[in-house]
């Protein structure tokens, strides 16, 4: 190195995610340390499609070096182990970006699971996150990168020893590739068989031998290098020739996942538009299933070519899916932004999505077990298109599971709520909250309970929202527990005893007028309840606006200026209701009783008292009250 080039050596720290990252993997011992030779494979196979991408608009930067390779080279008497590609390489500021931060969103939560995570189960979450370039360290003491950008002069070379800084230098021409990126790992002693020709081969076909970019191992410097993958897209080849475990070995490279597909959807769509899918409906959920920006991660390809992963080829509602589309009839001299708005990619996103929903529906007829796990991992994310996708509404109903109060614990259909609807019953019945254990404890079931309707739980923060949306289900509208009355009188009761009216009872009557008037504006009404046959009290939503849940949830996110009165319901089958309507007006007790059951009905609604001290002052009266005289 001249004297200028130490003069521009310069020494950074690595970004503060990224020295949490690599102290973990330095000093953490995993049991599938072989997963950062697929992640550099995977990083060198980006690094060769990009190039071929940006080749398309300038063709020159292929030069006389037009067919993408990447050559892993032996050095046993060194203790070295070098990948290398002939991939579109990096500038100084790319080198310093891409490999001294962390950028993408998540990467928190990622690193807290791999702090808590033991043995294997650590290894597995690595480049679930664009990491995986960092599981290097956990078999080399020190990790040099020499990168030349297609059609660049200059060359860099990026290195360091995990320990929390990197330097970045100049390369001399000599040193450096042509074009493309060369990783050498100076590997640790406990990690000198990574230099045994043998395992590196099993490695490469177990883990790499799909990717699109030939594989080559060089045994020795000076060696020929001899090739171990070809290279052919895995997707090109007919289904018939392709074993699981290939399929399994693609879905775990491009999903950065280590669990087995729930599901694999490869077909080729021939007539208007010719293209390619290979998806996979993994088996566990990502990292990233509910990142804000919800984004898909879809592979899109024309003609074999990586166009972008940036693209939505399906909604959002479906990101859990992994995989590829490949297209015949994209042109490949357009922008990124163009293809996003063409015709035809529209056309690939309603056929594959369609697809996608048929798949699912076939898993779950003939194999239901399976399919309850995929529910129970992404049925969150599915419901979402409930809300946001009215032309496949009805086929998302069709696949949508439900705990329900039949069948707290499992997953019912809305087909089999149909099927079991009570005499005289016009609708589905649902309750929404945050939390199904509580939502099974609600005094708003038991008059449901009693005649044994079915009444979906839905905990799920997108079911307030969706039940809005969607008006029925064959022909069965959609209707809130915790809204307006409950219409509960022509459907019998399911026990042995029957609906017995209260009869008009004078002093019910006026307790009713008195509770309404001592809470005045606190509530919109006050009426005898059908609902309830165990409770006192209960609140309900208003007939119009949105039910007790909705309103909490827009009310929390400042999307509403105030909240509506609530009404409060009163049984009157109650000992403590009948009680206190038998008590004269001009009794105190009375009007600390009525604001103490609108208490009541806000805890048993998920809420603390409107004002605790009154509350406190009110109950102490009460009680007191009730005390022998004298006692204190």
């Amino acid at each position: 190195m001249t004297a200028a080039d130490a003069a521009s050596t310069e020494s950074l720290p690595f970004g503060a995610d990224v020295a949490k990252l690599l102290h973990l993997m330095v000093h953490s011992v995993y049991s599938e340390k072989d997963v950062f030779l697929r992640e550099l494979i995977s990083n060198a196979a980006d690094a060769c499609e990009r190039l071929r991408y940006e080749a398309i608009a300038q063709p020159a930067l292929l030069g006389e070096d037009p067919k993408p390779r990447i050559t892993l080279t032996i050095d046993a008497e060194q203790r070295r182990l070098t990948v290398e590609d002939n991939g579109i390489g990096m500038s100084r500021e790319e080198m310093v970006e891409a490999l001294g931060t962390i950028a993408r969103s998540g990467t928190r939560a990622f690193l807290e699971r791999l702090q808590g995570a033991e043995g294997g189960a650590g290894a597995s979450m690595i480049g679930q996150f664009g990491v995986g370039f960092y599981s290097a360290f956990m078999v080399a003491g020190q990790v040099d990168v020499v990168s030349r950008r297609a059609g660049a002069e200059a060359a860099w070379t990026w290195s360091s020893d995990g320990q929390g800084t990197f330097t970045v230098a100049p390369a001399s021409a000599d040193d450096a590739p042509a074009r493309g990126t060369r990783v050498v790992l100076h590997l640790l002693e406990e990690a000198k068989d990574y230099t045994e020709r043998a395992r590196l081969e099993r490695i490469v076909r177990a883990q790499s031998g799909h990717v699109p970019v030939p594989i080559a191992i060089i045994d020795k410097p000076g060696a020929e290098p001899a090739e171990v993958a070809d290279g052919a897209a895995l997707w090109t080849r007919p289904k018939a020739e392709i074993q699981a475990a290939e399929y399994t070995d693609f879905y775990r490279s491009v999903a950065a996942q280590f669990d087995e597909p729930a599901l694999t959807i490869h077909y080729r769509a021939e007539g208007r538009q010719e293209y390619t899918a290979l998806l996979f409906v993994p088996g566990s959920r990502p990292f990233d299933l509910f990142d804000s920006e919800r984004k898909g991660r879809v592979k899109l390809y024309v003609k074999r070519v990586f166009i972008t992963d940036d693209v939505e080829i399906l909604p959002r509602w479906l990101r859990f899916v992994r995989g590829l589309v490949d297209s015949a009839d994209l042109p490949l001299n357009v922008s990124r932004e163009m293809i996003q708005e063409s015709p035809i990619l529209e056309a690939i996103r309603s056929g594959i999505t369609n697809r996608v929903l048929n798949e699912l529906e076939k898993l779950a007829d003939k194999e239901s077990e399976t399919y309850a796990k995929v529910w129970d991992a992404f049925g969150g994310v599915l419901k979402e298109g409930l809300y946001e996708d009215f032309v496949r509404r009805d086929a998302l109903l069709a696949l949508a599971r439900f705990r329900t109060t039949a069948s707290p614990d499992g997953w019912r259909s809305l087909k089999d709520y149909i099927a079991d609807l009570k005499p005289n019953q016009t609708a589905i019945y649902y309750i929404a909250g945050d939390d199904a254990t509580r939502l099974q404890a609600s005094p708003h079931l038991e008059g449901f309970r009693a005649r044994g309707v079915e009444v979906l739980l839905l905990s799920d923060p997108v079911d307030s929202f969706w039940v809005t949306m969607s008006p029925s289900f064959e022909g069965k509208p959609f209707r809130s527990i915790t809204q307006g009355d409950a219409d509960l009188a022509l459907i019998p009761r399911s026990d042995a005893q029957q609906d017995e009216k209260p009869a008009e009872d004078a002093a019910m009557t006026a307790f009713v007028a008195f509770v309404k008037s001592t809470l005045g504006d606190a509530v919109s009404d006050v009426r005898v309840s059908q609902r309830l046959t165990d409770s006192a009290v209960c609140l309900v939503a208003p007939e119009a606006g949105p039910d007790r849940q909705l309103e909490k949830m827009l009310s929390g996110a400042g999307r509403l200026k105030s909240a509506s009165k609530p009404v409060i319901e009163l049984n009157p089958r109650h000992a403590l209701i009948a009680a206190l309507a038998g008590l004269d007006d001009g009794v105190a007790l009375k009007a600390d009783a009525a604001q103490l059951l609108l208490d009541q009905a806000r805890v048993l609604d998920g809420e603390p008292p409107a004002d605790p001290r009154a509350f406190a002052e009110r109950l102490a009266r009460v009680i007191t009250s009730g005390l022998p005289a004298g006692a204190s």
